[in-house]
């Protein structure tokens, strides 16, 4: 099984710089995107054999999150709570046969971080979540997680700390979840590889001379490990400030 997450920060504007051409060719059993940054009706995709599902965000042009997969779902839930009760549309729960999927856009606590506070109980929340549905079976939680978890995962760390996406209480949350029952799956496989990363800024040579961040993530239930096969990073594909990530597993 190949599963695919992609923060394609604007969808429309990713499909005219080539996401199509890579959606089709990576030939992904589930592929998650997220900061779809669309409405309703905005755009229509021909993804043949997939079924689609879309969280929207209430304001226009902002955040998002939708998956297409081969594989109908036996349920989806939108949101965190028991309606959907997250406007901007940041996750979308999918139960499987013999897993949970939990597609993730998490929100940016700001340079100045202002947002940190909502940042920090969203992770509070989905925590919570995350182990409510690792009681009932394993799951596969992917997405833009905004956090790089180690300094291993940001080039210029030193000049990072405490910064937006590399403050103690964010690494914080993504130690307390990886140390209640979940693997990095990339780090799994790479604990020790750096250059490893997902998000560059647009300012110039930035992501050629690999300035990057890993703040894109499969993270599963430890007891799905022995179904890994391996977790690469897709650094060549472009059409985003994102790269794709991708999860093998039998």
């Amino acid at each position: 099984m190949k599963l695919v997450s992609w923060n394609v920060n604007g969808l429309r504007a990713s499909v005219k710089k080539g996401f199509l051409d890579y959606f089709h060719e990576v030939d992904a059993d589930i592929f998650c995107v997220q900061e779809i940054k669309l409405q309703e009706g905005q755009i229509e995709l021909d993804l043949d054999g997939y079924y689609q599902y879309w969280n929207y965000a209430v304001r226009k042009g902002y955040s998002g999150t939708a998956v297409f997969t081969k594989h109908k779902p036996l349920s989806v839930k939108y949101g965190l709570g028991g309606d959907n009760d997250h406007p901007e549309g940041r996750i979308i729960t999918m139960e499987f046969e013999e897993f949970y999927l939990v597609n993730v856009y998490t929100p940016n606590s700001q340079r100045s971080l202002e947002r940190l506070g909502v940042r920090l109980q969203w992770e509070d929340e989905l925590y919570d979540h995350l182990k409510q549905l690792d009681s009932l079976k394993p799951l596969i939680l992917c997405g833009d997680l905004n956090v790089a978890h180690n300094e291993i995962d940001l080039r210029n760390h030193k000049t990072n700390h405490g910064n937006s996406g590399f403050t103690k209480e964010e690494r914080g949350r993504m130690t307390k979840l990886l140390d209640s029952g979940f693997v990095d799956s990339l780090r799994y496989f790479y604990p020790n590889t750096d250059g490893l990363y997902t998000w560059w800024s647009y300012m110039k040579t930035v992501r050629e001379r690999n300035i990057g961040w890993r703040i894109d993530y499969f993270i599963v239930s430890k007891n799905l490990v022995d179904r890994l096969q391996d977790s690469k990073i897709h650094a060549h594909i472009l059409g985003s400030d994102h790269c794709p990530i991708l999860l093998e597993m039998i």
